[in-house]
């Protein structure tokens, strides 16, 4: 009787050792869930999914080919989303995803394209065909940064990780006030920006220049933008006490700067070999750069002469007037309207001159003078109405400006 309990109680055992057995080998073999990824408004999970970029000579007709929809089809697919996504915009270069069932039939179910990273089309291709844009969120978020140079303005960004394009931003805004190529190093500057994140994560760039100040021959200049009111769209820059960064006229007819020939009562010239005033400024330049108009005017003469070639002047106003020599092209008509910084014409060698450059000349009521050496007027002045409301606006991020680099503030 004992026998056949010891054998009875082996066997139980016995079973239940191969059943945890089983029941261990079970769990371990049982597949982890799979983790849910949503995109483009799909979960990606239940779909075969084809990523790719669009070439040369791609076309959505094309990328529809290679899935085995027929021409008619297609057509009939570009007559119902056409009032939504305009096909003949697809550029090669971009990004597009092909959504497709899992089963055997493997039909395409979307297809998404992507012209930047903030935005994407999606065609549907279910029981009704549609297409619809849709944007992704765009978080803002806001920077100060601050050092003393130690190279170019763009290499300083550069080791920040910042956009390069705030760099051409910043040298716009100070465009009046500050030559670029004559800070030192040592210098010091600070930067108050937005940038733009895609889903919180991927960066899209600069959206804004909030605050700036940058320490040019021993003195800080400052720089803060300002609208007069919520409705306009017109910012302009202005510095800690409201006076205005942007000066009537650009220091220069190039946006870089290579003096060759100053304004002079008396100069040997190059081509006629004999002395001679000289009433201009040469900037030398290569071939074809573009050339400015230093302020807002009219155009009032274009033409050609043997000493001066192809040639353009503007009137600003009553008081000032300026001309442009040696053109290689001129860009604009006798009486058209120009704004400051407009390229009018493209640095040449034609007329009385031995290489590319523009000889600037300087009008004041009629007479010739030398631009380097007057004190040119500033913009219009911040109107005393706003002045309150934009110290107001300032006064924070000044303190962060100057905190960060530890700028020491006097006391009054």
């Amino acid at each position: 009787m004992k026998f056949k309990f010891s054998i009875w109680l082996s066997a139980l055992f016995a079973a239940l050792l191969v059943s945890c057995k089983d029941e261990v080998v079970a769990k371990k073999a049982a597949p982890k869930p799979e983790k849910p990824i949503f995109d483009y408004g799909f979960k990606l999970n239940d779909y075969n999914i084809t990523r790719d970029t669009l070439k040369p000579g791609d076309n959505f007709g094309s990328i529809l080919e290679k899935e085995n929809i027929g021409t008619l089809k297609i057509h009939e697919i570009v007559e119902k989303i056409k009032d939504s996504f305009d096909i003949r915009k697809i550029r090669f270069g971009k990004t597009y995803t092909i959504l497709r069932t899992k089963d055997s039939t493997k039909k395409v179910r979307a297809l998404i394209y992507e012209p930047d990273p903030s935005e994407y089309f999606v065609v549907h291709f279910g029981d009704s065909v549609y297409a619809e844009r849709k944007k992704r969120p765009v978080t803002i978020k806001r920077r100060t940064i601050a050092a003393e140079l130690n190279g170019s303005l763009s290499e300083m960004l550069a080791k920040e990780k910042v956009n390069p394009a705030l760099a051409t931003e910043i040298s716009q805004v100070y465009a009046w006030s500050i030559d670029f190529f004559k800070l030192q190093k040592g210098d010091r500057f600070a930067i108050t920006f937005k940038e733009r994140y895609i889903n919180d994560s991927i960066y899209d760039g600069v959206a804004s220049l909030d605050a700036a100040f940058f320490e040019y021959k021993g003195k800080l200049i400052y720089a803060f933008p300002f609208k007069r009111d919520s409705l306009s769209t017109k910012v302009e820059y202005y510095d800690e006490e409201g006076k205005p960064l942007k000066n009537m006229f650009l220091k220069a007819p190039l946006k870089f700067i290579n003096i060759t020939s100053r304004f002079a009562k008396s100069r040997f010239h190059p081509v006629q070999l004999t002395w001679k005033a000289h009433k201009g400024t040469d900037y030398a330049a290569p071939h074809g750069t573009p050339i400015m108009s230093t302020a807002a005017g009219v155009v009032e003469k274009t033409g050609y002469t043997a000493g001066n070639g192809n040639f353009v002047k503007v009137r600003h106003n009553r008081t000032y007037s300026t001309q442009y020599l040696h053109m290689s092209k001129i860009l604009v008509r006798r009486g058209q309207s120009v704004s400051q910084g407009q390229v009018i014409g493209k640095v040449g060698s034609t007329g009385l001159a031995t290489g590319p450059h523009v000889c600037y000349r300087f009008w004041v009521n009629n007479v010739q003078v030398d631009p380097l050496r007057l004190r040119l007027p500033n913009a219009e002045p911040m109107d005393k109405k706003y002045r309150e409301r934009f110290l107001k606006t300032i006064a924070p991020l000044k303190r962060e400006l100057d905190s960060v680099a530890k700028v020491k503030i006097p006391t009054r």
